[in-house]
């Protein structure tokens, strides 16, 4: 015998399928689980890969993995198919990075993806970062593909910094060049889940650009933070770009990599790297993660 239908009950409505690229790198893969967490069923949930042999943890959890590399476009249309919303991360490449974000936009619109969520840098149109033209241009093109979308401009993760921090305590020091400069980094599981909350949102409330960090600090707060959590004096000690650069020559380092580090901590020193949007905890719903707690994880 069927149960009478509870009129007061919200209507049921059907769930969207939605694509992750990039689903083994770091942010894509936080990605995926922040739609799990969101009860997204995993058979609604695609994992779009250059390699399906590494996401096959993910296979095990039920997410569809498809294989989709942005150097082939010809992988591209099969993977997008019945996609209704892709997330875009972008690509680490140096070669190409907006001939590949192209490709992915353009199979996007052959396969009708109702929604794509892209992921770029603070400021991509306003600065003069070095990292800010392949996302300004890749804007561009999503801009004029008449699909709708969403850009998640995000700031500098924690995990740059968190990372070192074995470096950082050996050397009781942070040498950089980004003088009293802030930064509004947040951690990449902050990122993903803030791009997960577009991607699931409401489209129309949601499509635009959405400039992402979290409380802004200093490369000398940075050090305090990290002397407060692991009980070793860490300082910041701050030199100029042409020391910067020749330190960085000087442990092996090329001379056009160091140039390009050299330019980021420039661009840091310029204030690039800060917003005071509080576009990211609204997405959150809550505080991004906050810096000391970032450094003491870092330490488990």
């Amino acid at each position: 015998m069927t149960e009478p239908t509870d009129p007061t009950a919200p209507p049921v409505l059907p769930t969207a399928t939605y694509a992750v690229t990039g689903a083994t790198g770091h942010l894509g893969r936080l990605a995926v689980d922040a739609l799990l967490r969101r009860d997204v069923p995993a058979r609604n949930v695609f994992a779009l890969v250059r390699d399906p042999e590494k996401a096959k943890d993910l296979a095990d959890l039920g997410v569809g993995v498809r294989e989709a590399d942005y150097d082939r476009p010809d992988t591209l249309g099969p993977a997008l198919e019945g996609i209704e919303r892709l997330l875009l991360v972008s690509s680490p490449s140096a070669e190409d990075p907006v001939g590949q974000h192209t490709a992915v936009i353009r199979a996007a619109d052959a396969a009708d993806v109702g929604f794509v969520v892209y992921t770029s840098i603070l400021h991509a149109d306003d600065t003069e970062n070095v990292l800010a033209p392949k996302h300004a241009d890749t804007e561009d093109v999503l801009q004029g593909s008449g699909l709708p979308f969403a850009v998640a401009r995000n700031g500098w993760y924690t995990e740059n910094y968190t990372a070192r921090l074995d470096d950082y305590l050996a050397h009781g020091e942070i040498v950089g060049a980004t003088g009293d400069g802030r930064n509004s980094a947040a951690t990449r599981a902050d990122y993903a889940e803030a791009a997960v909350s577009l991607l699931t949102g409401d489209i129309a409330d949601q499509q635009g650009y959405w400039e992402l960090g979290g409380p802004a600090f200093t490369m000398a707060e940075l050090a305090a933070t990290i002397t407060q959590v692991t009980g070793t004096e860490v300082t910041y000690r701050d030199i100029s770009a042409e020391e910067f650069a020749d330190a960085l020559q000087s442990m092996g380092m090329d001379a056009d990599t160091a140039g390009f580090v050299t330019a980021l901590e420039l661009s840091a020193a310029r204030g690039e790297l800060e917003t005071d949007s509080p576009a990211l905890e609204n997405l959150l719903g809550r505080a991004p993660t906050p810096l000391v707690d970032a450094v003491r994880a870092a330490r488990l």
